[in-house]
């Protein structure tokens, strides 16, 4: 079924959307004030050519009539020119090619300054986007909602560069429309009351139809994600292998046909009326053009009017009403591209909950006693389970602690609050007897170091990968090459034909791909390359065999030494190298010991550990 229709927005609502013109012009100034001056001055003076061009051509015509008149048609044109009567007439027509040449040569030149400031102010605002991205919660980007509004927002960093054109044309045009207007009022006043009746209909024809646009691209968000998930899963590197085995490529195609079809249905449904009412509404405002149109050739037979006065008028009210109708339909596009500036501005009006407070201190170097978590409780949004209520537990510095327990137990809800991606919903978490909200968000963060089982595989040489890990130590290549050989990462690099320079990933055509392993390595070399009081590893080495995944763990306990550590593995005989292991079931601490310890429990530990162990008999 469609998604549920959204009413296209009330007049009041879509003129209320004008004010988000203010804060785009003033974004495309902070841009480039030059290039929007250079722009502005271009297109003023070419306002004015129109008219200019018009008037002269009058003049040309009046001119070359009084010859005719005044000479005959048998005057040789030798003789007329000898006497200089043609001068003026042959100064009229140059004076006309100039207008012209200066007329095109503004609009190319104003068209040229468009575009650059265009492509500038795409990318600022992109970058704007990203930058405010980078502040929301983690909570913010699991929200299906946001995820709309930011792929609305993402849109019009894109879309907005016609708007930007159609804002200067507009001022353009207008300054055109005064000018021909000026010259029309002195010969018929009337003429300019007709134009504005005639021209009514058709603006608002096409302010309704662009609300109703505007209310299907907004109605239809979810499915153009969908739309876009699905072209990307049917035709990705990622998924090209599971696409064959499973042969899912028809089903992909088949949901991608059903979405793309509905939406098509309900575009072409509207340009349909807005063809029909277009034309008839258009009709309307041509109707118009005539009933002056014969008025001024009546004036003219009369003897009011010269030839060129009937030129002058009738290419005046010609080019005025093509303006006006430009002007009135222009503005209702604004203001319905105006709308789509609400989804840009309003996503930059999303505030991050979880902040550092203005008050706020540095984190303990070195951490003295660790981290208490006092019956700390935590939700998903709209979640009716409780991922953790009621945790209890002592993360003590310089201790390597494990935590075990089934999926969803809670163990990598635990490690993001651990890591202020999340705020608990109740109780409190502190370091060194102090709410880890009064810490400072950014030197609190930079103090840990996590790699997630569903860590990013950047498309980057093999240094940026690791060197991510640490940006301000991105070209130090001691630090890059330890962190390598830290996490046996050094051995996978060296065999790239181009080593650390070597791009990886399938994405870009010099890249190398590597297995899951090695990615794996190259992920856990970013978490030392931060080199951070508190270590993190979140399941981060379920491709590696067992012998691997041994390796590393030795070798991360072996580097921990003096550091506040926690590994989070479903392999037991791997967690049993930690100081203490913290047993997790119901969002809750079930045990807490060594390995010994706790298979003397004979609890949900040694029922686990011994169902892995008969696995491997």
């Amino acid at each position: 079924m469609p998604p549920p229709s959204r009413p296209a927005l009330p007049l009041r609502e879509r003129l209320d959307a004008l004010r988000n013109l203010r804060p785009f012009l003033r974004q495309v100034w902070q841009t480039s004030p030059k290039l929007a001056i250079a722009s502005l001055v271009l297109r003023l003076v070419q306002a004015l050519t129109p008219v200019a061009l018009l008037y002269v051509g009058k003049l040309i015509i009046d001119e070359a009539v009084r010859l005719m008149g005044g000479a005959g048609a048998q005057t040789d044109l030798a003789a007329l020119w000898d006497s200089g009567a043609l001068h003026p007439l042959m100064l009229l027509v140059l004076i006309e090619f100039g207008l012209a040449v200066l007329s095109d040569l503004l609009a190319r030149a104003a068209s040229y300054a468009d575009s650059l400031l265009s492509e500038l102010f795409t990318n600022a605002t992109s970058i704007r986007l990203m930058e405010h991205a980078a502040t929301l919660d983690l909570e913010d980007f699991e929200d299906p909602d946001l995820q709309d509004r930011l792929d609305r927002a993402r849109r019009q960093t894109m879309g907005r560069m016609n708007l930007l054109g159609q804002l200067f044309g507009q001022a353009q045009d207008a300054i055109t429309v005064v000018s021909f207007a000026i010259g029309l009022v002195a010969y018929a006043p009337w003429l300019m009351l007709l134009l504005a009746i005639a021209l009514v209909p058709a603006f608002i024809g096409e302010s309704h139809f662009n609300a109703v646009g505007y209310a299907i691209n907004f109605q239809w968000t979810p499915e153009r994600r969908q739309l876009e998930y699905l072209r990307q899963t049917g035709a990705s590197v990622e998924t090209a292998k599971e696409i064959k085995i499973f042969g899912l490529h028809r089903f992909l195609i088949d949901r991608f046909r059903t979405l793309a079809d509905r939406f098509y249905a309900a575009n072409r449904a509207l340009a349909r009326r807005r063809a029909v009412w277009g034309t008839v509404l258009a009709a309307l405002g041509t109707l118009g053009y005539y009933v002056a149109y014969a008025y001024i050739i009546w004036r003219t037979v009369k003897g009011d009017f010269s030839i060129g006065d009937l030129t002058f008028l009738a290419g005046s009210f010609r080019r005025l009403r093509q303006l006006l109708e430009g002007l009135l339909i222009g503005f209702s596009q604004v203001a319905g591209q105006a709308l789509y500036l609400d989804d840009l501005f309003s996503f930059f009006e999303i505030e991050p909950e979880i902040t550092s407070r203005p008050d706020a201190s540095p984190v303990p170097r070195p951490i003295e006693r660790g981290f208490v978590f006092e019956n700390v409780g935590f939700r998903y949004p709209d979640a009716e389970r409780w991922a953790l209520r009621g945790l209890e537990f002592e993360l003590r510095a310089g201790e390597v602690l494990a935590l075990v327990g089934e999926n969803g137990a809670g163990k990598t809800t635990l490690v993001k609050l651990l890591a202020r991606l999340y705020d608990p919903d109740e109780g409190r978490i502190l370091l060194d007897g102090r709410d880890l909200r009064d810490y400072d968000l950014d030197d609190l963060r930079g103090n840990v170091g996590v790699i997630f089982q569903d860590f990013v595989r950047y498309h980057l040489t093999a240094r940026e990968n690791i060197g991510v890990g640490r940006l301000e130590a991105m070209n130090d290549e001691a630090r890059i090459h330890e962190a390598a050989r830290r996490a046996l990462a050094d051995e996978v690099i060296e065999a790239l034909p181009l080593k650390y320079d070597q791009m990886i990933g399938r994405r870009f055509n010099t890249g190398v791909d590597l297995s899951g392993g090695q990615w794996q390595k190259i992920a856990i070399a970013r978490a030392y390359m931060r080199d951070a009081q508190v270590m993190i590893l979140d399941e981060p080495t379920a491709a590696l065999d067992a012998r691997a995944e041994f390796e590393v763990f030795q070798r991360f306990k072996e580097l921990s030494e003096g550091r506040t550590a926690v590994l989070i593995s479903h392999r037991f005989s791997s967690v049993r190298m930690a100081d203490r292991i913290l047993v997790l079931g119901g969002g809750k601490v079930e045990a807490s010991g060594t390995h010994d310890q706790l298979m003397a429990q004979r609890g949900r530990y040694a029922e686990l550990f011994e169902l892995q162990a008969a696995g491997y008999r």
